[in-house]
This record gives structure tokens, sequence and C-alpha cells, in this order.
């Protein structure tokens, strides 16, 4: 987007941007934590067993791999596939790439957030070095939302950095100071791809990465899966693009300081009729003018863009996948009549808030786990998701004195917590606590609650209220469910009045997103008939909170039920259920909102009879 600044002392900048290459797998970055809890507790609360420890890169690392990642020029991912557009018979790249534009700050796009990534292969030879760079956008504080092809097969737990805050991308100067701008910079301590992601047709092109602590930037929405005025109405018409992409299809530096363009959303039929079967209808949304085949004239994305946001109303309706190349020299982001590419979010918003609140007890591997008390010793324990099985039990030590538990990211810092009610009825939130260096820390206990003895229910089920912090729900004695919204520090607003007629149902659980909206709901079972219902959350508070109950299921015979996200690791909330004998079975989510809510029940073995609490 525009002319390149010059950077005195510093490495030229070529990174390009393309579609994802099979590489190495995914490394863990942090160890698994044990619960502990602060002393001097008013009340009876879990006691502590060992003190967490999380391994971090300094931050002279960090910078390292920055400046690696500056001298590259690698691609984030590559593919290859025959333009719609080109007579000619040689295979074209679709790459991801602003060129046009005009210079803005980060103010004015908080949420912007730079993705480097640096592998040396661990050898002197220069040769074999990885280097790219991408662009993100931060949508909860330890979340970022960026394209599959800038994840798929990368390691950015090891060798990934992600820069927020900061207009200008990072200098280095003569004597090897790097210079972040104001600029905050954190590492990577997980990523998810979509799981249908496909690197030939550039399919399903979103992912999430998971911050190895919390960043001060202000995250942006996601659109709603059912939003169409954003693609189609006159809002269409002011979609604005942004990131530190190439600035020319000339040359492959990318741009020093943060540019913004407006890319008007184009029609299926237009994008299609520039794109053939290349463009996936309802998968895909493609925006700007058409290209002019040169820079003049021509308004669009390009390489460095990657992953990059497309934003109408304040809400991200794209995230920056591919654009035209039709293998002629300065063609390669202006090829005649093309349009950039985008992933269509509100395709994709249930599987993303799968990560952005997710329930990832030992932090590694983006599937929800579970907790579990043994009912004759107190003890509790965390069962980490393989997917389709459980991995072997962690102790999480002595669990009496409580009589439930639920694990919440209250704060967003995308290290799961706990909230436990004790059997004085005192409602605690343990949580854990990053030191100043970001290389150790300790969990604390804090009260948020008092006198909730008579709750019948109490749920955790992520953000009811549609503003991206994660709400608590209780039912009381009454039956009268109310909502408190939650500030996203673990403390609440005054609680809203949904309604009455609660005190029917013996189960009442929810955890994440059933039916692929991006908005919470519940599931509640009839303690007559054994109905099970989904209650479609709507993203408000209050009465409205809930769209009308849809049986799904009848299950009278099922003793124990808990949600705890998406326990598969497919972007879908799931089901878990113990039956009479203790069996426990996971019912995969299928994403819809109607009796097939689920799919093929899945066993996860016997003896579950010997825990009294799950959450």
């Amino acid at each position: 987007m525009g002319t390149p600044m010059p950077g005195a002392g510093r490495h030229r900048r070529r990174i390009r941007f393309a579609l994802p290459v099979a590489a190495a797998g995914i490394a863990a970055a942090v160890t698994a934590a044990v619960l502990t809890t602060s002393a001097g507790a008013a009340t009876a609360v879990p006691t502590p067993t060992a003190k967490p420890v999380v391994s971090q890169p300094s931050l002279a690392t960090l910078k390292k791999r920055i400046v690696g990642a500056e001298a590259g020029d690698d691609v984030a991912g590559q593919t290859t596939k025959k333009s719609s557009r080109s007579a000619s018979t040689t295979a074209t790249t679709a790459s991801p790439k602003i060129i046009g534009g005009t210079t803005t700050t980060i103010s004015t796009a908080p949420y912007m957030a730079q993705l480097w990534y640096y592998d040396d292969k661990g050898t002197t030879d220069e040769s074999d070095d990885i280097g790219f760079f991408c662009g993100g956008s931060v949508v909860s504080p330890s979340k970022i939302l960026t394209a599959s092809h800038c994840v798929k097969g990368y390691n950015w737990a090891k060798y990934g950095v992600v820069v927020t805050s900061a207009t200008v991308l990072p200098t280095t100067d003569a004597d090897g100071n790097t210079d972040l701008h104001g600029g905050q910079a954190t590492a990577v301590l997980r990523q998810w791809n979509h799981p249908s992601y496909n690197a030939t047709t550039i399919d399903n092109d979103v992912a999430v990465l998971t911050l190895a602590a919390p960043v001060k930037a202000t995250p942006i929405r996601l659109t709603t899966n059912t939003d169409t005025t954003s693609y189609t109405g006159t809002a269409a018409k002011t979609a604005k693009v942004y990131g530190w992409g190439r600035t020319s299809s000339t040359t492959q530096d990318i741009s020093e300081t943060l540019k913004t363009a407006s890319l008007p959303i184009q029609s299926d039929a237009t994008c299609a009729g520039a794109y053939g079967s290349l463009y996936i209808k309802g998968h895909n949304v493609c925006a700007g003018e058409p290209a002019t085949g040169s820079d003049t004239g021509t308004t669009a994305i390009c390489n460095g863009d990657s992953g990059g946001p497309l934003v109408v109303a304040g809400r991200i309706v794209g995230v920056v996948s591919w654009s035209a190349d039709d293998g002629v020299a300065g063609h390669d982001c202006v090829v005649e009549g093309s349009y950039g590419v985008f992933a269509k979010v509100s395709a994709y918003v249930g599987a993303a808030y799968a990560q952005i609140d997710d329930g990832n007890l030992s932090y590694t591997d983006g599937k929800a786990d579970i907790y579990a008390r043994k009912s004759s010793t107190k003890v509790g324990y965390e069962l980490d998701s393989k997917g389709t099985s459980l991995a072997a039990r962690q102790s999480l030590g002595d669990w009496s004195g409580v009589n439930l538990v639920r694990s919440a990211d209250l704060n967003r810092d995308g290290f799961q917590d706990y909230v436990y009610r004790t059997t004085a009825g005192a409602v605690y939130w343990d949580h854990f606590v990053l030191n100043s260096t970001r290389d150790d820390g300790s969990w604390v206990s804090t009260k948020i609650f008092t006198n909730w003895k008579t709750r019948t229910r109490i749920v955790a089920p992520g953000d009811v209220t549609g503003d991206y912090l994660p709400d608590l729900i209780s039912v009381d004695s009454s039956g009268v469910l109310w909502i408190y919204p939650g500030k996203g520090n673990g403390t609440f607003s005054s609680p809203s009045r949904v309604g009455g007629g609660w005190s029917q149902y013996n189960a009442l659980v929810g955890k994440g997103d059933f039916n692929g909206d991006g908005k919470a709901d519940l599931i509640a079972r009839n303690k007559s008939t054994g109905a099970v219902y989904l209650y479609k959350g709507a993203g408000k508070s209050g009465t409205g909170a809930f769209a009308a109950r849809i049986k799904v299921r009848s299950w009278p015979s099922y003793n124990a039920f808990d949600a705890v996200g998406d326990f598969t690791g497919d972007g879908k909330a799931d089901l878990l259920i113990r039956n009479a004998s203790g069996s426990l079975y996971v019912y995969p989510g299928t994403g819809k909102a109607t009796s097939e809510i689920f799919g093929t029940a899945k066993s996860l073995g016997t003896g579950f009879q010997q825990y009294d609490i799950f959450g």
C-alpha cells in the first residue's frame, strides 16, 4: 500500500506470502499445571499440591526471531493453481497479497498483529533458513485470528513471535539492537488451524494462535454466522483491509508502517466470474475493484497482508487468503480483472469461537479437557482429551469441601481457571498469574460470591451476552435463571434476570457454541421426562438471552452431564455423558441447531462411577 519507508541499518524486507507447505508439527510450549490456591483463604478450599512452571522464551530470543524473519525471503505456504483468467498453460500461483491505500496508525486498528516466523534449522547455513511474515487480529487478549496457510505445518511455539500495539514494524540498528517501536512481543503457546484446511484449494483458510501471555491490545469481534448485510448490503461497500504487506507488484519489500485501504465486497457471481471453480462460494468472499494489470489504478491486498482482517462496521468479516498471480513479472498482485480473496468469517465463526474460548486444561493442544473428582478420596483429577479417548489422569490434589467445579477462562488470559463452590456456599475463582518475567507464576484464589449454597445450578458457558467476555449463569432456589455478565477480570456486573421455570431441569450445562453461530448455548434435561433441550444463545442479556428451546434427545437414564467445549478438536462443542453403569461417552457436536445436534457417541471407557463431580 504505497511507498515503503526506509529503515536505517536494517535488513531489506523481502518477505513473500503465499500458501502453506507441509512442515513440522506443533510442539507444546507449556507444561501442564497443577491447581493450587493462595494461603490464608477464609473457607476450606482445594489444597496446594505443586507449583506450576511456565517456560517461555526471553525477550532477547523473541527479538532474534524477528530479526531472522525480517531477513527471510520465504513464503508462508504455497500452492499452484490454474487461473481461470489466464490464457497461459503455465500453472499460476494464488498468493495472499496492500497495493494502493493510505498510511494509518495502530490507534485506528488497535487489534492488528504482526506475525513473525524464523527457523534457522539449527545450522549455520543460511540457505535452509525459513523466515516469513503474516498479519493477524487480536480477538481476545490471548488469541490471534489469522490464516491457516500462515500456520499449518509450522511450529509457532518454537519459532514464532507476535508483535502487537505497534504502528511501525521493528527495526534493528547496526549494533544489533531491535526496537519494537512501542510494540509488545509475545511468544505463542499453541496453534490451531481449521481441521479441513486444504492447501491445494486454499479452502477453510482460518487459524487461531494462542499466546503464551495476554496482550494489552484491544480485541476486535468476529461477525456472526447469520450476517449477510456485511457482505451484500450498503456496509459491504465500506469494507477496509489493514496490513504491512507489499506496496508494489514490482518489489518484494513490505511496508514499514501500517496501511489501510477500502475494498468494497463483491458478489459471489462477480468473484466466480473472475476465478471460476477456484472461488468457493460460502467459504470465500472477494473484495476490491478489478485490478488494472499494474500498480496504477489498483488497490489490492499483496504479499505480507496474509492473515489480516477485512473489517465492516467494526467486525472481522474476512481473513486475507489469496489473490491471482499469472506468472508475468510485475503482475503478481495486480493481475488484470482480479480481486483479493478472503476466508468468509461468517462461515467459520463457530469453529474459531471454540478456540477463542477453549476448555484446554493442559494448555497444549486446543482440545477441551475434563475435571473429575473421586468421591472416595476427594482428590481432583485432570483428564486430558486425546480427541476420541482420554490420557492418563493427573492429580490436582485434595478437593474436599467443595460440591461444584467448573473450568472457565474468566480473565481471557489463555489459561483455564477453576470456579468452584464450597459446602458453605462461597464461590471461588482460582486463576493462574504470571510473574513479571513471564517465566513463572502461581495460582491465586479469589472469592467472587457468597451465600450461593441454595443455587441449584451454576454454569460457566462462555460469552452469553455477546461482548466477548465470559459470563456466569446460576439458577436460584425458586427456579429463576440469572446471567452474571463478566468484566473479563474475574468480576461481574449486576445480574440480569432471564426468567423462571428452570427448576424443571435436573441437569443444566454449557460450555461453548453447540450450533456454530459463535454464541454460547445451554443444554438442559427435564427431570420428569428425561427430554434434553438446546437453548441457543442470542448474544444478549435478560429475557432475550436464549431462543426458544429445541428438543434434541431423550436421556432419562444418564446420571452425569458435562460440557467442556470442543473435546474432539473439530471446532464444535461436544457433550459428555455418564450412564448408570459408569461408562462415559462423548457425543460429538455437529454444529447444527436441530435434533441432529450430536453425532454418534464414542465411549471413553468404564469405571467413571468413582467420580462425584465433573467440570
